[in-house]
């Protein structure tokens, strides 16, 4: 379906990304598929090529801040930040901030978790 919507569908880019992360069944509990992206990260092609991918769709939408939950978000939404020239936020996990933090509530495919921000250190957006 995303490849379809943006215009990608047959880009051989999206094979070999696909191809570069190992799924590991039944994790972190029985039924999940978890998508191990260490594979990726280690292919320099398909991890360029996933970064590429994200920052062509962003790069003209004039988004002045990308925000991304450890640790995935981290790793992919700080690239696609500087490949966009915005700034890059990191939310975090419950108790890895001091002082005041802002909240959010969010699904996972295997229950919920919240994520935080330092907002006092962050631009208003």
């Amino acid at each position: 379906m995303f490849a379809e919507e943006n215009g990608l569908k047959g880009d051989p880019r999206l094979q070999h990304i696909s191809q570069s992360i190992r799924v590991i069944p039944h994790f972190p509990k029985n039924g999940i598929m978890f998508q191990d992206i260490t594979t990726l990260l280690l292919d320099h092609k398909a991890f360029k090529d996933t970064v590429d991918i994200f920052v062509d769709r962003y790069r003209d939408m004039h988004i002045s801040v990308v925000a991304g939950i450890e640790a995935r978000g981290f790793v992919f939404g700080s690239a696609v930040a500087l490949g966009i020239g915005a700034k890059f936020v990191p939310l975090r996990k419950p108790r890895k901030l001091p002082g005041e933090v802002f909240f959010e509530k969010y699904s996972l495919e295997y229950g919920t978790d919240l994520f935080r921000n330092a907002c006092r250190r962050c631009p208003a957006w």
